[in-house]
């Protein structure tokens, strides 16, 4: 019902709210069919008739390396619909960060100046993504220029590969947390789904990947066996997340989900040293002459003089969530509900085995810090529009409660969601 009044209310009523030709997509209505359709239908079959039962019943060794490869083939055939443009032609936009990668020819004058070309005062400002987001990400694009993979589809394959580990990440959190029987539940949802339209050809979809993988650090963190390897999972997990401040404003919302992690890990060893570890990042691009802090009121005063303080809070507070409802699929609501009512009634521990409760416990916090990250960054007011690419990293998180519900319930699920995202990808261009 949100995504249908989201897209009927502009629609029927004349609104504006300044974005492109589909609210509350920016994207525009292109029906078409192309390469990959059929083997997107295909994988789509295959995934809703053996899905679960395949991750249910396939040793752990086994499934991950078929969580990658589904995932990459799920990617691949809904970005292919429109040949190998669909993989590459993004990218090389002018608002993109690959552009702009390919000028620099000195990262350290460009960190020392970035500030300063945030404002659109300024006679040289950045392009609107480079002046969006802290620099890790150009650094990012930067380095594929450099080692040769600077083309809109050498960085885009690399981009989809990198996204495509993202519920690889999120199962094995998962599992180190004590919740494999429902990780194996939610592991067809989380590779399935329309938010592989966007991650496939977005550097959001890299920002989720780090995310993920810097979650899974820290759990492993807080479920370390000795104080050295604490330590170790600990670094490895405040360097991950600390790069994830360097690539987004909205990215330091992932302490929400970090404290979930250590709630459900049952240990708090782990914080001050990542904390510590992704202070050093921060720091570090500090030192080489960009300083968070410093850039973040520029960043939000060009926010504001853009197109955003044109699009009206009236629709997009709740536009929002549409949007993000398109991207992690219609079913995102039924996770939220799951979690919310599994909540209430799993305050009675005799009533299920000790080690479900613990994997329940896990999947509810996960959940609802998904959830918790997606309304904090809504009523911030610094995400009107577009969110369907910005908030990927929360989408996997958010899904997690569809593990809740039983196996019949799952396959209808990802039976919506599957075919929801064939649609979207065949009758919308979108423009991230």
């Amino acid at each position: 019902m949100l995504i249908a009044a989201a897209v009927a209310v502009p629609a029927l009523t004349g609104w504006n709210v300044r974005v492109r030709w589909f609210p509350p997509l920016h994207a525009e209505w292109l029906p078409r069919v192309g390469p990959a359709t059929a083997v997107a239908i295909a994988l789509g079959v295959l995934a809703i008739v053996f899905g679960d039962r395949i991750a249910t019943r396939l040793s752990w060794r086994m499934l991950q390396p078929l969580v990658f490869s589904a995932a990459l083939g799920w990617l691949l055939s809904l970005a292919l619909v429109d040949g190998l443009d669909g993989i590459g032609s993004i990218l090389n936009h002018r608002y993109e960060y690959l552009g702009t990668a390919r000028e620099i020819t000195d990262f350290g004058a460009t960190l020392r100046e970035y500030v300063s070309r945030i404002p659109y005062s300024s006679p040289d400002n950045w392009p609107v993504h480079i002046a969006g987001h802290p620099p890790g990400a150009l650094l990012f694009f930067y380095v594929l220029v450099r080692i040769g993979l600077g083309s809109g589809l050498a960085a885009g394959v690399v981009v989809t590969v990198i996204g495509v580990t993202i519920p690889v990440a999120v199962l094995g959190t998962m599992r180190t947390l004590g919740a494999e029987t429902f990780a194996r539940r939610a592991a067809a949802l989380l590779v399935f789904g329309p938010a592989a339209i966007w991650v496939a050809v977005s550097g959001d979809g890299m920002f989720a990947a780090v995310a993920a993988w810097g979650i899974w650090a820290l759990a492993h963190a807080a479920r370390a066996a000795d104080r050295r390897a604490m330590a170790a999972w600990s670094v490895l997990a405040g360097l991950l997340l600390g790069y994830c401040v360097m690539l987004s404003y909205g990215l330091p919302l992932l302490g929400v989900l970090a404290v979930a992690v250590l709630i459900a890990g049952r240990s708090w060893r782990p914080l001050p040293i990542a904390a510590g570890a992704a202070l050093a990042v921060v720091l570090a691009f500090a030192a080489a002459g960009f300083a968070w802090w410093e850039a973040f009121p520029v960043l939000h005063q060009r926010y504001w003089d853009g197109v955003a303080s044109r699009r009206p809070p009236e629709y997009w507070l709740w536009g929002n969530l549409a949007a993000f409802a398109i991207s992690a699929g219609p079913m995102v609501g039924a996770s939220l509900a799951a979690a919310i009512g599994t909540a209430a009634r799993s305050r009675d521990r005799t009533a299920v085995p000790e080690r479900e409760h613990l994997g329940i416990r896990t999947a509810l916090l996960l959940t609802l810090a998904g959830w918790a990250m997606v309304l904090v960054a809504d009523l911030s007011g610094m995400s009107r529009a577009e969110v369907e690419r910005i908030w990927l990293p929360f989408v996997p998180w958010a899904l997690l409660g569809l593990s809740l519900y039983s196996g019949r319930v799952r396959r209808a699920a990802l039976a919506v969601q599957i075919v929801f995202a064939i649609v979207v990808q065949t009758l919308l261009q979108t423009g991230w």
